[in-house]
């Protein structure tokens, strides 16, 4: 989408029509929002050289964020999370239409374990907030 040129519509609060206005509004969460409304409550896992992963998120009231990577047989993924509030937690990955959970957790603000991988797929590490206010997120995965 262009921006509409400096001095047009949108100078003029009374020449703004409904289009204008949700562009304005967009335009202006984006600005305040920086990073968060570009941001994803689905991330990628991005290996650094020394295989380690690290991710902070807020997961909005009543959402959830996961974090998303392929992982190979016999792989193993040391993995912990803390959560400013209990959250649900699962690590899953997806045989068909069926999701397979090889940790589920309800309502805990902590965690953390080794995954052995016995089948290469790709694997989701997933917290739900079921809370009416965001909960801060930290992550980290080592392989």
């Amino acid at each position: 989408m262009a921006l509409p040129a400096w001095g047009g519509a949108l100078s003029h609060p009374q020449n703004m029509n409904n289009k204008n206005l949700r562009f304005c509004a967009a335009l202006a969460a984006s600005i305040t929002c920086g990073g968060a409304l570009a941001s994803s409550h689905i991330v990628d896992i991005a290996w650094s050289p020394d295989g380690r992963f690290a991710h902070q998120a807020q997961i909005a009231a009543g959402k959830f964020v996961e974090v998303c990577g392929k992982l190979a047989v016999g792989n193993n993924v040391r993995w912990r999370f803390t959560a400013a509030a209990p959250v649900d937690f699962n690590i899953h990955h997806h045989v068909g239409k069926e999701a397979v959970f090889p940790v589920k957790q309800a309502q805990v603000a902590i965690g953390g374990d080794t995954l052995k991988v016995a089948v290469a797929q790709d694997y989701c590490w997933m917290w739900t907030n079921k809370v009416s206010a965001a909960v801060g997120l930290t992550v980290e995965l080592a392989r």
